[in-house]
């Protein structure tokens, strides 16, 4: 009876150490070999907006967080003071024409004149007439010019997409080109999936994928659309035209390189939001098409 007491309890410790072997190499199956990464980032391009011109902030028609369209209007910049400079070029403008044209006059007054009139007096019209042409030129230049600025002063959203970090009040001074608000390009929403190395051999672009926002269950629904051409190489330095400066140390533990792999959105579940910046775990399952490339062991 005790013998067979001893072999249940043996049969029993044998059964439990099989499975957790078996979940071992589960696990290390899920980790280690199948293309899976737990390294992920929501990723997004981000539209900084700035003004095309110089001046005060009179309007701000955006809130924090908000959802625009392209070509909603996101604030305006002090319009009286370009709308007068568009006056103002007008005007030169019109004074230029008005001496022109009685520049032209004089010169077919003098040219019907050539007994009268000096030749030289006739060269001098032609050379007043010329000049006139030209300085309507740059007037017509400056007025088109002075019109383009005051279409400049209201700032227009160029993307569909989210403005983010939204500070801007009305009276700021905003000087041309420098960044006044962010823009998240929202049909750039992407996720980045860094894979180790040794799992790439698994991975081909337009495999599907799936996609889990950390706290979040429901299945985001994805693919393989490209693999990062080039990755830092930190162990060596030198910039073009020197010399090649490789490290000369050697770690015995060597660790994969981590590879970013770019995931295009397919579907994401309607109570799904997808925020730039979210960790997330990307499954890729590979087709099975007879063409998978033969892998080593990591080491």
């Amino acid at each position: 009876m005790l013998h067979r007491h001893n072999l249940l309890r043996s049969i029993a410790t044998l059964l439990v150490l099989l499975v957790i072997l078996a979940a071992i190499y589960a696990l290390w199956i899920r980790y280690q070999v199948e293309p899976v990464t737990r390294d992920g980032k929501v990723r997004a391009d981000m539209v900084p907006v700035a003004a095309d011109v110089s001046g005060l902030v009179t309007e701000v028609r955006v809130a924090d967080n908000g959802e625009v369209k392209r070509g909603d209007v996101l604030f305006v910049i002090d319009r009286p003071r370009y709308r007068i400079a568009l006056e103002q070029a007008q005007a030169v403008l019109a004074s230029q024409q008005a001496a022109l044209a009685q520049a032209v006059r004089e010169d077919r007054r003098n040219r019907a004149m050539t007994d009268v009139i000096a030749a030289e007096a006739i060269e001098q019209g032609r050379a007043r007439v010329e000049e006139l042409r030209a300085a309507i030129g740059q007037a017509s230049a400056a007025r088109d010019l002075a019109r383009f600025n005051l279409e400049r002063t209201i700032v227009r959203a160029p993307v569909d997409g989210t403005v983010s970090n939204v500070s801007l009040q009305p009276g700021v001074y905003l000087t041309a080109g420098k960044p006044a608000l962010a823009l998240v390009y929202t049909r750039s929403m992407r996720v980045e999936g860094y894979f180790e190395e040794t799992k790439l051999p698994a991975i081909r672009v337009g495999d599907p994928a799936s996609v889990y926002l950390m706290g979040v269950a429901d299945e985001i629904k994805g693919h393989v659309e490209s693999i990062a051409g080039g990755v830092e190489d930190r162990e060596r330095a030198g910039a073009d035209g020197q010399l090649a400066n490789v490290n000369p140390s050697f770690t015995w533990v060597r660790l994969a390189q981590r590879i970013p792999v770019r995931i295009a959105i397919d579907a994401i579940p309607a109570n799904v939001r997808m925020i730039p910046g979210q960790t997330a775990t990307v499954v890729v399952h590979p087709r099975d098409d007879g063409r998978a490339v033969r892998r080593s062991l990591p080491w």
